[in-house]
């Protein structure tokens, strides 16, 4: 809506209500467009240059009080972008029910949308009447501007989550209900719908990504908006949950962004309903045990040490049911305490751990880098007993990837059971079984294994569940929460997930660890691109998160387009590695041009993508994302050969060396000695027919971050690897990847508030 105000209507309270960012007269961004010509023709040109984010391509326009020659200009340059124009004057007794119908128009007719999804924003033209630039007669415009993405989030009221899941097919039984807007779903689902059909099941991973990341939350929610609201295909986002870390950091929320989110996205950021607080607790007590049994050990006879772990209850002494387990495994058929040799003893109750080799470290969901190494056991009352350590970040823990690949909660009990946190002074491996704590693991974790139900913007379903880092672990939600989604969409529905970076990383750790362990077939890859991604390995310079882009990435340079889509065409290639149906996503921002979008999607159809789409999700919601959709609706009809990259029988070092060469591009590998000792020793151990996890940076194929486009000819440099036997892989370690990251000097939390009053949560993202 365009409006000119006469300049009696000026007051300084209206004026001061403006942003500064909002004027586009030449006093603040995007300064001086309409300096660049004259009269009406140079307002009608920054009117609709500069604001790109709305398209009024198909629109119905309604120009309120506009006259003369502006208005006529304004109007035929409207016309030919493809506008239908209304008029009306600011006394027209029809004005309020123009304007209504025009807002209207925004909430598509499938969508549930209570409202909306814009706000209304006047902007200033020329705010000071008295400058002298030849267009000051004209004062207002009033533009459907969009929101931050809490603000977007908070606008919408979320349907109750009992009747959400009523609409999905949920029994009242199987859904604990957290609040108003989300719920856990009980696993005895599983068993119900045991004979029903499953979806088809789509992975979004993604190319090499800058450090803003690319939109793949975001289109995976997008694509789920048009589908079930738009397209009326039954459809199911599952996501992992943010880690607090980043969302204090540098990235801020997860939860898609725009019109394409999760909502309410405050709680899906923050706590949720405390899965990763849950693994916090066990994590740190299976740390706590491994100290506290050293110190234990090392300060008590055997005798003295069997006493106190079999104590007299009551007047009887009896062996809990975890620690007969152990008396089976070390091959003790007894039951009676009372019949034990000293040997037998001797051998049930000391571990013999060896403190140089424990592997278990201590978790919180905070970047601290001054925690990456510390100084246990201090105190007077460790007598002596002090030793180095570390903390890795909470999602970095093996519980949490154990969560995310878990089938059921016996298969978590067993999984917990065989995490090794050290070896013995003989080598051998020492498990949390063999602690006795598994079940107290699995207490703490009884909860966390319920996938959460929530809800994007659109009213559709999602799941959140897990959040495994794809740099450090296998970067991808939970095995239960697609199983489940599966069985609800039905035979002809969707599950959409997504796999943490790119698809070098995500990807392939989700085909050859997730795929595995869940035994469920992908039916196509959506791999998300971003035009700024692409000149970014075209040769463009360094983006950095929180420092204004360059003018290479907001203004048109096919060359560097051109240029980077080399890293498109590489993360295509590993896709098809893999034989599954791509589908390039092309997320789209405000500053690209047509001829960017349009060579980006013609290459990747050459390079072998099934179909490459633009869409425009973020600020159009589900309706930006229909193209998409149906593009994927026809891929998963395509010819799908998956099969996995390397057989688990190859020796470690092998599969290491196949993920390298083929998924990387790399010439070979370099392992240190300390990676190849311990490389030795899991294949002794009989760890070796695990697959592979590797850990490496996400912002290059290579293990330099600066490293862009496609790296060739390096050797791929392995300085340790380790084992999470639980999850059921192993991980070698690229370069010099950290497990703990580090808070950045202008933190997201700077702009993290709670207002008193409302108790609502400001600046998130």
């Amino acid at each position: 809506l365009a409006l000119d105000l006469p300049e009696s209507l000026y007051s300084s309270k209206l004026l001061n209500a403006v942003k500064p960012e909002k004027d586009v007269d030449g006093h603040g961004w995007p300064g001086g467009e309409l300096h660049a010509a004259a009269g009406a023709c140079a307002l009608c040109w920054g009117c609709l240059n500069a604001f790109p984010c709305v398209a009024t391509g198909g629109k119905k326009v309604l120009l309120v009080g506009v006259r003369g020659a502006e208005g006529a200009a304004l109007q035929s340059m409207l016309q030919r972008q493809g506008a239908t124009v209304l008029s009306c004057h600011w006394k027209s007794p029809q004005l309020q029910s123009e304007v209504s119908a025009l807002l209207s128009a925004w909430a598509h007719p499938a969508s549930p949308l209570s409202a909306p999804p814009c706000q209304l924003t006047i902007l200033p033209f020329s705010v000071i009447p008295k400058r002298e630039t030849p267009h000051c007669k004209i004062s207002w415009l009033l533009f459907v501007f969009f929101s931050s993405d809490i603000e977007i989030s908070r606008a919408q009221c979320p349907k109750a989550v009992d009747v959400l899941a009523k609409e999905i097919g949920l029994l009242t039984d199987e859904i604990e209900i957290y609040g108003q807007t989300k719920a856990k779903v009980r696993l005895s689902l599983l068993e119900r719908l045991k004979d029903q059909p499953d979806g088809k099941y789509v992975l979004v991973a993604g190319i090499t990504p800058t450090p803003l990341g690319e939109g793949k939350s975001t289109v995976t929610v997008g694509l789920v908006q048009a589908l079930t609201a738009h397209l009326n295909i039954n459809s199911f986002a599952c996501l992992r949950q943010p880690s607090q870390g980043p969302t204090f950091g540098v990235k801020g929320g997860a939860a898609g962004g725009g019109y394409a989110q999760v909502i309410p996205m405050e709680e899906f950021n923050l706590h949720l309903t405390g899965d990763i607080h849950a693994i916090t607790a066990a994590n740190n007590l299976l740390a706590a045990a491994i100290d506290a049994r050293i110190l234990h050990e090392n300060t008590q006879s055997d005798k003295s040490l069997y006493n106190r772990l079999v104590p007299v209850v009551n007047g009887v002494r009896g062996f809990s049911p975890i620690q007969l387990a152990r008396l089976r495994r070390l091959g003790i058929n007894k039951t009676d305490p009372g019949t034990l040799t000293e040997e037998e003893i001797s051998k049930f109750a000391r571990l013999d751990i060896d403190p140089s080799t424990i592997t278990w470290q201590r978790v919180v969901d905070t970047n601290d880098r001054f925690l990456r190494k510390i100084t246990v056991g201090q105190a007077a009352t460790e007598k002596g007993f002090a030793r180095q350590a570390q903390f890795d970040i909470a999602v970095a823990s093996e519980i949490m990837a154990i969560l995310a690949l878990t089938t059921s909660l016996q298969d978590m009990k067993e999984r917990l059971g065989r995490v090794v946190v050290a070896n013995d002074k003989k080598g051998e491996p020492v498990t949390a079984e063999d602690l006795g704590v598994t079940g107290a693991l699995a207490v703490l974790m009884k909860d966390a294994i319920k996938p959460t139900l929530m809800q994007t913007l659109e009213g559709t379903p999602v799941f959140v569940h897990a959040g495994p880092f794809a740099n450090i672990a296998h970067g991808s939600s939970s095995v239960l929460a697609d199983k489940i989604a599966l069985k609800l969409v039905g035979e002809k529905g969707f599950v959409v997930t997504e796999a943490g970076f790119g698809a070098d990383i995500g990807m392939e750790k989700f085909f050859n660890i997730k795929c595995r362990a869940s035994g469920l077939v992908p039916s196509v890859v959506v791999l998300v691109a971003t035009v700024r991604a692409l000149k970014m390995h075209g040769g463009g310079p360094n983006v950095t998160a929180g420092a204004p882009l360059k003018k290479e990435y907001t203004e048109e340079n096919l060359q560097l387009v051109a240029d980077g889509c080399c890293n498109l065409q590489k993360q295509i290639q590993i896709t098809q590695l893999f034989g599954v149906p791509v589908v390039v996503a092309l997320n789209v921002f405000k500053t690209d041009s047509p001829a960017e979008i349009d060579l980006v999607c013609k290459i990747a159809k050459e390079s072998g993508a099934f179909d490459a789409v633009p869409c425009n999700h973020w600020s159009a919601g589900g309706r930006g994302a229909i193209k998409l959709a149906q593009a994927v609706e026809k891929a998963v009809n395509q010819k799908n050969n998956f099969k996995y990259l390397y057989n688990l029988e190859l020796p470690i070092v092998e599969k290491i060396r196949t993920i390298a060469q083929k998924v990387y591009g790399a010439q070979d590998i370099e392992l240190s000695p300390a990676a190849q000792s311990q490389v030795d020793r899991y294949t002794q151990q009989g760890f070796g027919n695990l697959p592979i996890c590797m850990a490496k940076t996400h912002l290059s194929l290579s293990h330099q971050p600066e490293r862009k486009g496609v790296p060739t000819g390096f050797i791929l440099p392995i300085s340790d690897v380790r084992a999470s036997i639980g999850a059921g892989f192993i991980y070698p370690l690229v370069g010099t990847m950290s497990t703990m990251p580090g808070l950045p000097t202008r933190s997201c939390f700077y702009d993290i508030d709670l207002d008193p009053v409302t108790e609502e949560v400001k600046g998130l993202f």
